[in-house]
């Protein structure tokens, strides 16, 4: 029995919604929530691209990679991944960021649905 929940990002802050994705992703708001299982809960994200998000916050907020390279170090702002990916690709770095960063993190962003 897979629990189903469906969030309205249209008119909200990007990180709130984010962040209620990747609680119920967990399944923190399920009675029986366990650590080390994945949760039977999908997440979907629709009007992603009606998300309030600040002219600040779009380009003071620097997301890093670094490759492990001499000179892998790499710097993007959030207007730059919007040109790139889209609101998709923001909203996934920001809920994988939010989750533990163990194995079960990969099985649980399969479960992870946003529509624009």
């Amino acid at each position: 029995m897979t629990t189903t929940y469906t969030i309205d990002a249209n008119g909200k802050v990007f990180g709130r919604v984010a962040s209620v994705a990747a609680k119920a992703l967990m399944g923190k708001n399920l009675p029986d929530y366990v650590a080390n299982k994945v949760a039977d809960v999908s997440v979907s994200i629709i009007n992603a691209s009606k998300t309030k998000m600040s002219e600040r916050r779009t380009s003071e907020t620097l997301h890093e990679r670094y490759s492990g390279q001499p000179g892998g170090f790499r710097v993007s702002t959030n207007a730059k991944i919007l040109e790139k990916k889209g609101w998709n690709g923001l909203y996934e770095l920001a809920v994988f960021g939010m989750l533990p960063s163990n194995k079960l993190r990969p099985l649980i962003m399969k479960h992870l649905t946003i529509k624009d």
